[in-house]
């Protein structure tokens, strides 16, 4: 994990699949801090949240701006949680913070729904569930990140998290040494 101290990484998914928990545990595997990027969305979106209004692309765009200023102004390194559900979120994100690394999280409707309901303390109800796998887009072949199966438990998934992340910076190494 020589290198991995200065990854930015984002831990992305819809709400429920474990953003927070995997982006805690990931930051302590790394030595990196964590901010859950709900944390940065202005008061507004969590009202609307909390009412049971899904967010538009408008109501989201301060809050990437504010993800990716934070991966951008953290030159150590970082891992946050956030949603980036749509390919245009991650390029938002990506325009402050190209090298980040994405962690998509993802699992069945069930399995979140399920997790959804089981939680307490949390503005976003389990009704925008469906709203969120609608919006989401799942990682494209040229974007630097992993996809998981939140079936696995969190070690797991932190564990194949840090392989992914070291397989793709020791891919840049060797294909820089070529050049």
């Amino acid at each position: 994990m020589s290198e991995t101290h200065t990854a930015k990484i984002v831990v992305m998914g819809v709400s429920g699949c474990g953003k927070t928990t995997v982006g805690e545990r990931l930051g302590q595997e790394l030595g990196l801090a964590f901010i859950d990027g709900d944390s940065l969305h202005p008061a507004e979106n969590v009202a609307k949240m909390t009412a049971g209004t899904p967010l538009n692309d408008s109501d989201r765009a301060p809050w990437l701006a504010a993800v990716g200023r934070e991966l951008a102004g953290s030159p150590g390194g970082l891992v946050i949680a956030c949603s980036a559900l749509k390919r245009h979120y991650r390029d938002a994100i990506r325009a402050q913070a190209p090298e980040v690394f994405f962690v998509h999280l993802a699992g069945s409707r069930e399995v979140l729904a399920a997790r959804m309901e089981g939680r307490t303390g949390h503005f976003m109800p389990a009704g925008l569930l469906d709203s969120q796998l609608a919006t989401l887009e799942k990682l494209g072949a040229d974007e630097l990140g992993v996809v998981l199966d939140i079936s696995a438990p969190p070690k797991i998934l932190v564990g194949a998290a840090v392989v992914r992340l070291e397989d793709q910076r020791a891919g840049q190494r060797r294909s820089g040494a070529r050049r």
